[in-house]
C-alpha cells in the first residue's frame, strides 16, 4: 500500500464525518488540556507540600551532657537517611532566642538557666511519616537525649492531603482519557459505516482486513496530533497569560522538572496514543464484522 494512499485516505475521513470528527477532537483537546493542567497545578502543590514538610522542623532537646556526648549525638543524627541537616542550639543561643521571641519582660527568666540545648533537625522532603516516626523512637533511646519534638499532626495532615490529591487526579485524569478514547472510537466507527460499501468490495478483490484498516489508523493519528498542538498552545496561553493576568498573586506557576518541554511532550505523546488507540480499537473491531455478501 502507498503511503499516498493511506494519507488520502486518512484526511479523507474528516470530510466524511465533519461533525464526529471536529467534537472527537474537541474531546481531546479538553482532555489532553485537562491533564496537562492538573500536572502543572499537581506538581505544584507537591512543591509547596513538600516546602512545609520542610518547615516542620523536629527539635532534639539536650540533658547537661559534655562535648563529647554532644558531639556523638549530632554524628548519629546526621546518619539517619531522612536528615538532610543538623543544627546545634547552645543553652546561650535558646536564651537568646526566648529573649527575642518573648520580649525585654522577659528576660528575668531567661536569667534562670531553665532552657536546654538543642539541635533542630531538617528532614528530606520525601521523607514520610512512619520512617520519621522510627527515627524519633530511636533518638529518644540515645544516651543524653531529654525528648524529642515535632508537629506530627501537621505532617501526616500534610500526607494525607497530598495523597487524597494524587489519588483524584489520577482517577479524574483516566476518566478524561477514557472518555476522549470512546470519542475517537465513535468518530471512526462513524467513518467506517461511511465507507461500508467501498470495504466490501475492497474485501471482494482480496484486500486484507489491516490493508483497510491503515488509513483509519491514520486518521486516529491526525485527530491525536491536531488535538495535541491545540492542546499545548491553550496551555502555554493559559499559564503564561491568563493566570498571571487574573490571578497575579500566582505568577507563572513552575513546570514540572523545571522544563516546558517535559510536560509538553507528554501532552503530545498522550494525545497521539489515544488518537492511535480509539482508532485502532474502532478498525479493529468493526472492519472484521464489515460483510463481505
Amino acid at each position: 500500500m502507498s503511503l499516498g494512499y493511506v494519507i488520502k485516505e486518512g484526511f479523507s475521513g474528516f470530510s466524511r464525518t465533519r461533525l464526529a470528527s471536529l467534537t472527537s477532537v474537541t474531546a481531546l483537546v479538553i482532555a489532553v488540556l485537562l491533564v496537562g493542567v492538573m500536572g502543572r497545578l499537581g506538581y505544584n502543590a507537591y512543591q509547596v507540600v513538600n516546602a512545609l514538610k520542610q518547615s516542620v522542623d523536629i527539635e532534639v532537646f539536650l540533658l547537661d551532657v559534655d562535648e563529647q556526648r554532644t558531639g556523638r549525638i549530632e554524628t548519629d543524627l546526621l546518619d539517619f537517611p531522612v536528615v538532610n541537616n543538623v543544627t546545634y542550639i547552645s543553652k546561650e543561643d535558646a536564651v537568646a532566642i526566648f529573649r527575642e521571641e518573648f520580649g525585654t519582660e522577659a528576660g528575668a527568666l531567661a536569667e534562670l538557666d531553665f532552657l536546654p540545648a538543642s539541635f533542630t533537625l531538617e528532614i528530606r522532603p520525601d521523607a514520610g511519616i512512619d520512617e520519621i516516626r522510627e527515627m524519633i523512637g530511636q533518638i529518644r533511646e540515645f544516651q543524653g537525649v531529654e525528648d524529642v519534638v515535632f508537629n506530627q499532626q501537621l505532617l501526616e495532615t500534610l500526607e494525607d492531603r497530598l495523597e487524597v490529591l494524587v489519588i483524584a487526579g489520577i482517577g479524574i485524569g483516566l476518566f478524561i482519557l477514557l472518555t476522549a478514547v470512546i470519542l475517537v472510537f465513535n468518530t471512526i466507527r462513524l467513518t467506517i459505516y461511511a465507507k461500508r460499501n467501498i470495504i466490501r468490495t475492497m474485501k471482494l478483490v482480496g484486500a486484507t482486513n489491516g490493508f483497510i484498516r491503515r488509513p483509519f489508523l491514520f486518521e486516529g493519528l491526525l485527530q491525536g496530533l491536531l488535538a495535541g498542538a491545540i492542546a499545548i498552545g491553550l496551555h502555554f496561553v493559559l499559564f503564561q497569560w491568563a493566570i498571571p493576568y487574573y490571578l497575579p498573586q500566582f505568577g507563572v506557576l513552575a513546570w514540572p522538572l523545571d522544563e516546558w518541554y517535559y510536560l509538553t511532550g507528554a501532552m503530545a505523546l498522550l494525545s497521539l496514543i489515544m488518537g492511535i488507540w480509539g482508532s485502532r480499537w474502532a478498525a479493529k473491531k468493526f472492519i472484521s464484522q464489515t460483510s463481505i455478501g
